[in-house]
């Protein structure tokens, strides 16, 4: 779940960054068409959402490399198991966050056979990987 909750944050702070990005390379022009030029906060809305987007980036950055250290601790507990179908099932699960439904159908097993496969690789994982620690 920690997994599938990065997931999601990374995504919508690379939303986020992206409408930053934008903004400040779209923030309008100048008007040249009156007599007087009056300077405006426009720089400084500019450098605010470039200030924005580089912050986001660099926490972008943070939580990707955080991801990879948690898909790669997961998937070498996941990798103590004895059994390729417990294996594959949770890898999916749990590295890949499929529902599942969706493993089911990957793995051409019914919904109910799934499940209780599912019960049983938990148990097996929680055995191996208890007993190591």
């Amino acid at each position: 779940m920690q997994i599938e909750i990065l997931s999601v944050k990374i995504e919508q702070k690379k939303q986020r960054a992206k409408e930053y990005r934008d903004l400040a390379l779209c923030s309008g022009g100048f008007d040249y068409s009156k007599e007087r030029v009056q300077t405006s906060n426009l720089g400084g809305q500019i450098e605010d959402r470039i200030i924005r987007y580089v912050s986001l980036e660099s926490e972008i950055t943070e939580n990707i490399f955080m991801l990879q250290k948690m898909k790669d601790k997961i998937t070498g507990e996941i990798h103590n198991l004895n059994n390729s179908d417990y294996i594959i099932l949770l890898y999916k699960r749990y590295v890949e966050c499929k529902s599942l439904g969706q493993i089911a159908k990957d793995m051409h097993y019914s919904y109910d056979r799934i499940k209780h496969m599912h019960g049983n690789a938990l148990m097996d994982f929680e055995k191996i990987n208890l007993s190591t620690k």
